[in-house]
């Protein structure tokens, strides 16, 4: 054995091993870069600037929230996945653009799995069903009978084709017998805008979008779309239990980096992101009250939820249908 080659690739081996660790202590060193690829005024784009704000007072950096929405996500989602793996351009994303456009899609420009690096779950959110506040119905019994009433005459917005919303109100709709054509929109704010405005009568959003507007009146609460009642809306039914039997979804929004990311960088950062949420205060100012739920999972967990979602939305995906090219 070449002893001499041997312990030349190993002083080569800790040398890179003591380099990813100084950078990742050092880490940020210059301003880091978040892509939303989703509109502003969104959830996905609501957390991106409150972690952001929270993580730049924390690094002394600033944090640079840009928006690239279109192509279902697609295109802010690609742009992270071929940006250098510095931990200096990282994607802020909900669940869609990972785990349901690879089932939409027959080409996509990205892996889900192979070109991502699982950083930090932000949350999952609590679904709801709303509808303008001039729809004769009052629950989702009423809802449904209307739409069996009148094939067509309903219209639901979706923050895109191909995400969550889209594809679980095609299953609802499946399940329940019921025609509501679907209009995508480019995120979830200019969607309930239109639901505001009485251009869609129907929504399947987290609770946070729509709960000032039903505060307001301007809108109504049917059910929530989770497996059991959401404990800060006791009185909100779930589908399930109100209407269709068996049906529940969700989703989460979490932070990702290109595939190269260093090991220390997203444990870093994934370290910093928790410290976030447990700032006193943090959780009942910006998510008990929009019926938020923290995901603590470490990056190795967060990888294995994406497969296991993989899996979960492809079935759903079949069962509906819905295929995108």
């Amino acid at each position: 054995m070449n002893f001499i080659k041997y312990f030349r690739s190993l002083s080569v081996l800790l040398l890179a091993v003591a380099v990813l660790d100084a950078n990742a202590q050092g880490f940020p060193s210059k301003p880091v870069k978040f892509i939303v690829p989703a509109s502003p005024g969104g959830l996905t784009d609501v957390l991106a600037r409150t972690f952001g704000q929270r993580l730049s007072e924390m690094w002394g950096r600033p944090v640079i929230v840009e928006n690239r929405p279109g192509a279902g996500q697609i295109i802010g989602t690609d742009a992270v996945a071929k940006s250098p793996g510095d931990g200096y351009t990282l994607l802020v994303t909900d669940s869609s653009a990972i785990v349901i456009n690879p089932h939409l899609y027959s080409k996509l420009p990205y892996d889900p799995v192979r070109d991502f690096t699982p950083v930090a779950v932000f949350c999952q959110i609590s679904p709801v069903i709303a509808v303008n506040a001039s729809v004769p119905a009052n629950n989702m019994k009423e809802l449904l009978a209307l739409a069996k009433a009148k094939p067509g005459a309903l219209a639901y917005g979706s923050f895109g084709s191909g995400t969550y919303a889209h594809i679980a109100m095609e299953r609802l709709k499946q399940l329940a017998g019921v025609d509501i054509v679907h209009v995508p929109y480019k995120g979830s704010n200019p969607a309930v805008a239109d639901l505001l405005a009485g251009q869609v009568q129907v929504i399947l959003v987290s609770l946070s979008v729509v709960e000032p507007h039903a505060r307001a009146g301007k809108l109504r609460i049917l059910a929530t779309a989770t497996p059991k009642r959401l404990a800060n809306v006791p009185n909100l039914p779930t589908v399930s239990e109100a209407a269709v039997p068996g049906f529940e979804t969700t989703s989460w929004f979490g932070l990702l980096g290109p595939a190269d990311l260093p090991s220390q960088v997203a444990a870093k950062v994934h370290a910093d992101v928790l410290r976030v949420l447990n700032t006193p205060g943090f959780l009942e100012q910006n998510y008990r009250k929009f019926g938020l739920e923290p995901v603590p999972v470490s990056p190795d967990q967060f990888r294995e939820l994406i497969k296991s979602d993989l899996e979960h939305w492809g079935r759903m995906v079949k069962a509906t249908g819905a295929k995108i090219d």
